[in-house]
């Protein structure tokens, strides 16, 4: 390699044409996915108090937040749901009449060309907030397995596209695979939740999906965020078992597993920029201490650079606004 003089590394920043020229990651539309929470009732638009700019919306409110995000170019959502009850078996989670089916059903009738995400869990759906059924203080593996495969089935029967199963469970991957393919929905991708540490990021998630274990945490399933090389098990594991998609969640802090995860397996990879990095940028935005716009966009630039092909963040719509 030459040296300076002859070696300039500046020659190609001096004229910002030229740095637009050779800039090596960008951020498009079709590398968004967009979190959405739907609730009970009509006309409610409810703002998250920890997550300024997201929202609680009823269906009929969804919808026509549906129609602004394909409007933008934003191709997917994920949908969250709030139900009218719980009750200890997360029984509405797997309600073919449940919140999120009916939400799917009322966006496939009103909004073209948009994909449909749904994440398959208990943890909104549960009295206790955890993310599987329970005997005792225990969160029993193999038993939750049968209900989540019934709650991915009902979504793909409403109209979903992608089911995206966030619970931790060891084998739940294999258990919706199998399930989806007995009913002949064998062309229905499911894009894990792979690689998902027990992160303290995801606190203001769980005031917008009121998801709160009601005891304990969540340590006993989710990973160990000392832990790298357990994350190529697990993504491996998902892989084998069906997985078309693996993600890794949070994002931020975890650049080294996206980038990981990729080399390792070459397969498309999601990254959740999840609710505490979106409201910290908020809130340092709000006081002034950072420029708002800025960071998003380097913070999401980061994530793509480490090897992310598809990107869930609470941003999508002002990045949209961006790039349009």
């Amino acid at each position: 390699m030459t040296h300076f003089p002859i070696l300039r590394l500046r020659r190609l920043r001096y004229n910002p044409r030229i740095r637009d020229m050779v800039r090596e990651t960008y951020i498009h539309k079709n590398d968004l996915i967009y979190p959405l929470f739907v609730c009970p009732g009509n006309g409610v638009k409810k703002e998250v108090k920890s997550m300024p700019g997201v929202y609680q919306m009823s269906v009929d409110v969804l919808v026509e937040e549906c129609k602004e995000v394909r409007d933008l170019g934003i191709p997917a959502v994920i949908l969250f749901g709030i139900p009218e009850h719980k009750d200890e078996m997360g029984s509405e989670a797997y309600d073919p009449h449940g919140i999120v089916q009916r939400a799917i059903r009322a966006i496939k009738k009103e909004v073209k060309d948009l994909v449909i995400i749904t994440d398959v869990c208990m943890c909104e759906y549960t009295s206790h907030g955890h993310c599987g059924l329970l005997k005792g203080d225990e969160i029993l593996n193999d038993e939750t397995l049968e209900v989540l495969a019934k709650e991915a089935i009902t979504h793909v029967e409403a109209g979903a596209d992608i089911v995206a199963p966030s619970d931790m469970m060891d084998g739940r991957v294999a258990a919706i695979r199998k399930a989806l393919d007995s009913k002949s929905y064998t062309k229905t991708p499911i894009m894990s939740y792979a690689v998902k540490y027990a992160s303290g990021y995801y606190g203001p998630f769980r005031d917008a999906a009121e998801s709160a274990p009601a005891f304990g945490d969540r340590r006993s399933h989710q990973m160990d965020i000392a832990n790298g090389d357990e994350a190529m098990r697990e993504a491996k594991s998902d892989i084998d078992e069906g997985a078309d998609i693996i993600m890794v969640k949070p994002a931020g802090p975890y650049l080294d597993i996206i980038r990981r995860v990729k080399t390792e397996f070459q397969m498309p990879t999601a990254a959740y920029q999840v609710s505490g990095e979106y409201s910290m940028i908020k809130a340092a935005g709000k006081l002034g201490w950072i420029d708002e716009e800025r960071i998003m966009m380097e913070s999401l630039i980061s994530i793509k650079r480490a090897g992310a092909d598809l990107i869930l963040t609470y941003f999508a719509k002002d990045v949209a606004k961006i790039l349009v």
